[in-house]
């Protein structure tokens, strides 16, 4: 192990717990509130079985106007927000409020866009057969849209780290945040490369994972 590395082996290990931290409010907040948005966005288009144009223009005006948002410029919009749940808006805690909210637009656009890519005929059969909102959404939908949801987390998660290099603005730590203040601002080149590459290997683990994970469960 190269002597840059040992010397700040325990700040390395510390800086890498904060990313998975952040990165996992972010994957949990996709999960169990973007998928039911995104889900959502899809049931109330036009023509959809819970058709309902004011709840699908709120809600994909909400969506767009997070995802419009530079991601600094909405971590700084939300520190009064953040102060308000949180008690503060420095540190890794704080730091999972404006990676949550950008992961639940984030997902539930992709989720939308999946369940788009179901035939029309899938839902139709459903609906014949008389099976409830809930079975057409479980039995059917999640089940012939199951790989995009899973290339869409995927991606999402790639983006989460990315967002989350960005959070040293509140404290936040993570690797992108070691890496510019040991690294760039220290002038350690060689540890500001090490770096790099921890965040390239673990986004190439995830990658590989989630599209394995995809093809296999792909039965189309």
């Amino acid at each position: 192990m190269p002597a840059v590395l040992v010397q700040y082996e325990a700040e390395i290990w510390k800086a890498i717990i904060e990313t998975f931290a952040m990165v996992g409010a972010s994957i949990a907040a996709a999960v169990l509130i973007g998928l039911p948005v995104g889900t959502l966005l899809f049931l109330c288009r036009k023509g959809k079985i819970l058709e309902n144009q004011m709840v699908f223009s709120v809600l994909n005006l909400v969506v767009n106007i997070i995802r419009s948002f530079p991601f600094l410029l909405l971590v700084v919009f939300l520190i009064p927000f953040t102060r308000l749940i949180i008690g503060t808006a420095i540190g890794t805690a704080a730091a999972t409020v404006p990676l949550s909210i950008i992961a639940i637009a984030h997902y539930s656009r992709l989720v939308e866009q999946s369940l788009l890519d179901v035939p029309k005929g899938v839902m139709e059969a459903a609906i014949s057969m008389g099976a409830s909102v809930k079975e057409v959404i479980f039995k059917f939908l999640y089940v012939e849209a199951r790989s995009g949801l899973v290339l869409g987390l995927t991606t999402s998660i790639i983006s989460f780290i990315s967002y989350s290099t960005i959070m040293g603005v509140v404290g936040g730590g993570g690797i992108g945040d070691f890496a510019i203040r040991y690294g760039y601002q220290q002038f350690k080149t060689d540890l500001m490369i090490y770096m790099i590459i921890i965040m390239v290997i673990l986004v190439q683990i995830i990658q590989f994972t989630g599209t394995t994970v995809s093809r296999l469960i792909d039965k189309r």
